[in-house]
């Protein structure tokens, strides 16, 4: 048995949530409390937490679209986000420093998957890390190369999984 709960974001897990943006991403990537807030309120569907002991100790959000771009940075505060849309995109998956190496992150994956599958999407898409892409291909996505998108100031890859 895991340690931890995957479960559905809830309002009152915003701050903890947050803590994690701000923990986990340099400050020009991270998400402000106001985004964080608004995926929390328009899109749970999408935003599981993993909590230990009453703590939350990882989290996964995305958005909801029918195009296949996912660079417009206007899409993060959920601009153009489309509650049925066909493909999820990832905008963040993250675990604090203390609980990384336990899977967290992998089961947070498993259930937004198991979920999307379920819910009859076509694929996740996201951005990542060169660092990150072979975690994110061991769970089934492809690499779909460099990314326009300069967000933070940094190079991102893209990675897509067909849930077909």
């Amino acid at each position: 048995m895991l340690p931890f709960v995957v479960r559905r974001v809830r309002p009152e897990d915003l701050d903890a949530c947050h803590r994690l943006e701000q923990c986990c991403f340099p400050p020009a990537e991270a998400a402000s409390r106001e985004k964080v807030a608004a995926r929390i309120e328009r899109f749970p569907e999408a935003f599981l937490v993993a909590e230990a002991d009453g703590v939350v100790v990882g989290q996964v959000s995305c958005g909801a679209t029918h195009k296949d771009d996912i660079t417009d940075e206007a899409f993060k505060a959920l601009i153009g986000h489309h509650p049925d849309g066909r493909n999820l995109v990832v905008f963040t998956l993250t675990t604090d420093p203390g609980w990384r190496k336990r899977g967290v992150a992998s089961a947070l994956m498993a259930r937004l998957l198991a979920d999307a599958r379920a819910r009859g999407r076509a694929r996740v898409l996201l951005l990542c890390k060169d660092d990150l892409k072979g975690f994110y291909q061991g769970l089934g996505f492809a690499d779909g190369g460099l990314s326009a998108s300069t967000h933070g100031g940094t190079t991102w890859s893209e990675m897509r999984l067909d849930l077909g």
